[in-house]
């Protein structure tokens, strides 16, 4: 009789458990917050993580203004876009970007770590990135630390 292998663990939709999580950008350098960021958002933090489904978390990042980078980043590094028209390439510089966008920085640090697929666009719904140090997600917030204490909880009083 052949040796039978155990099967692969699938998670399910209906399994699949979203916490939030806030991440202070203050004082931390963009690249690290960043990956940390997109490993949130895509699971990999969780024993159920699978590369085709949205099992990741949601992601606040606040004090998006205050974020460091190293280096000569600031006056080297440039974001370009194109209009669509002959001669239509834009750069902004990264000290110019985070003047006016502060946002913006962290959202495309996070989009380009991601994969490049249709689930990267689904995933980077569940980024939120403010500026400043309030957010309007404190309810979610509150309630996934909520349900995250219950097991623990339940696991203390057997």
């Amino acid at each position: 009789m052949p040796l039978q292998r155990p099967k692969t663990y699938q998670p399910k939709e209906r399994d699949l458990q979203a916490e939030w999580h806030v991440l202070d950008a203050e004082g931390q350098v963009l690249g690290r917050l960043a990956s940390q960021a997109a490993r949130l958002l895509m699971g990999k933090h969780k024993p159920t993580y699978a590369p085709h489904l949205p099992v990741g978390d949601y992601v606040v990042i606040v004090n998006a203004a205050k974020v460091r980078v190293t280096g000569k980043k600031l006056t080297d590094k440039v974001y370009y876009h194109h209009t669509g028209y002959m001669g239509g390439i834009r750069a902004v510089p990264l000290r110019e970007m985070l003047a006016r966008h502060p946002e913006r920085v962290i959202q495309l640090a996070v989009r380009r770590m991601l994969p490049k697929n249709r689930l990267a666009r689904h995933l980077l719904r569940r980024l939120k990135v403010y500026a400043g140090p309030e957010h309007p997600h404190e309810a979610q917030v509150k309630a996934s630390q909520r349900r995250q204490a219950a097991p623990a909880d339940a696991a203390a009083k057997e």
